[in-house]
């Protein structure tokens, strides 16, 4: 079972999470090892712009909404890579702490 199952779960039951997450994929915003604060979130109420908790085509990111549409969200990084389109959007960054 990964991680994110279990913050998955937690978001699915209505409460925020925090974690730490690891990967530069979000550089300059969040440096590996970044302490998040997720809420549970819905695809409906997300914004183009936000940073989100989904899952695209098997794997977890905490991406950017670059786009939405009929078929969901766009996911994608802070280095223009785009992972997908997607209904399933958990939770959504709401605060985040550095490592220095």
């Amino acid at each position: 079972m990964s991680r994110y199952t279990e913050l998955v779960g937690r978001l699915q039951q209505g409460e925020t999470v925090i974690y730490r997450e690891f990967g530069n994929s979000m550089l300059p915003k969040l440096k590996s090892r970044v302490l998040v604060t997720i809420s549970p979130c819905t695809l409906e109420e997300c914004k183009v712009g936000d940073i989100v908790l989904a899952k695209v085509r098997g794997a977890h990111y905490l991406h950017y909404v670059k786009a939405l549409s009929n078929q969901g969200a766009q996911i994608g990084n802070a280095n223009g890579h785009i992972n997908g389109w997607t209904r399933n959007v958990y939770g959504k960054l709401v605060s985040y702490e550095n490592p220095t």
